[in-house]
């Protein structure tokens, strides 16, 4: 089983344009493997900007130029790739924020469909609504990969307990959350909820957060932060344009597991999770630009 991995996050400012935005993740994905990082996380929405009156124009479907790009970034710099997210449209014309995963091969080996949906109204302060875009996702994987496991979930989804508590029972030792919170939600529970679930799910969290750039409607709250199982903060950024790139040493996850054995607590006479167990197929069912690759739904 993989006893290390070394992870970087990229909070990387995003622009109007999608060529500007997926040539500078690039640059920052080169930057994160040249750093020896094995696993790079971008932030979510990183390839258009975060508004819900741009999200349709800007929409991919699968294959597409955003997801072409991520399967190349991870091929040629030979690491595993968590694209953040992008607005996804599917065949019968939906919108999904989604995030997909690469191998260092370049496969797709993983996919997650935002679950939650942000719909925000704070008077004086913030008012935002997804749902008048987007379609809600439906299911959660575990991506297993030369013995590591890990989830992603997007953003909104880190407030539901019910989520995370699923992925650490289905086995995740990281728990992988491209996120935008903003100005009035990141100071009072951005770095509050990822070590909360940290620490009663007894797991790794990566929040890769976009950079605050001026320009543009929705000002991401930025400060991407790792945190360990005990709830320590291992790596933090603040609101600038940065690269965290930290080591997961998955012993402290079994010490602590060991030592406080939470999980095991669990009073399931009295109370249970009932969730829907959702994986994709084993076989590959398609073959795109000569790379066979999962389906996943």
């Amino acid at each position: 089983m993989t006893a290390n991995i070394k992870i970087a996050v990229c909070q990387m400012r995003v622009s109007e344009r999608k060529s500007l935005n997926l040539k500078h993740a690039g640059e920052m994905i080169r930057k994160a493997s040249l750093q020896g990082a094995q696993m790079v996380i971008l932030p979510e929405f990183f390839n258009s900007p975060y508004n819900t009156r741009i999200m349709a124009e800007n929409a991919e479907c699968f294959p597409g130029e955003t997801t072409a790009f991520l399967s190349e970034q991870a091929r040629s710099n030979a690491i595993l790739l968590v694209g953040g997210s992008i607005p996804e449209v599917d065949a019968d014309g939906k919108l999904y924020n989604t995030s997909y995963v690469f191998d260092e091969q370049g496969l797709l080996i993983g996919k997650h469909r935002k679950m939650h949906l942000f719909d925000i109204d704070i008077p004086g302060q913030i008012t935002f609504k997804e749902s008048e875009i987007l379609t809600a996702g439906d299911g959660l994987q575990i991506i297993r990969h030369n013995g590591l496991s890990w989830a992603v979930i997007i953003c909104y989804d880190i407030r539901f307990p019910e989520l995370t508590r699923m992925a650490a029972l289905q086995g995740a030792q990281i728990l992988i959350v491209p996120a935008a919170f903003n100005g009035t939600t990141g100071p009072a529970h951005w770095e509050l909820l990822m070590r909360t679930r940290a620490v009663d799910n007894q797991l790794f969290v990566a929040a890769a957060s976009p950079a605050p750039n001026p320009d543009a409607n929705y000002q991401p709250w930025g400060h991407s932060l790792v945190v360990d199982p005990w709830g320590t903060v291992i790596s933090a950024a603040g609101n600038d344009e940065e690269i965290l790139v930290c080591n997961i040493n998955l012993s402290i996850l079994d010490r602590v597991r060991r030592e406080l054995p939470l999980l095991k607590h669990r009073r399931t006479d009295l109370y249970e999770l009932n969730y829907k167990q959702w994986t994709s197929p084993a076989e590959c069912t398609h073959d795109w630009q000569g790379t066979k690759t999962n389906e996943l739904g």
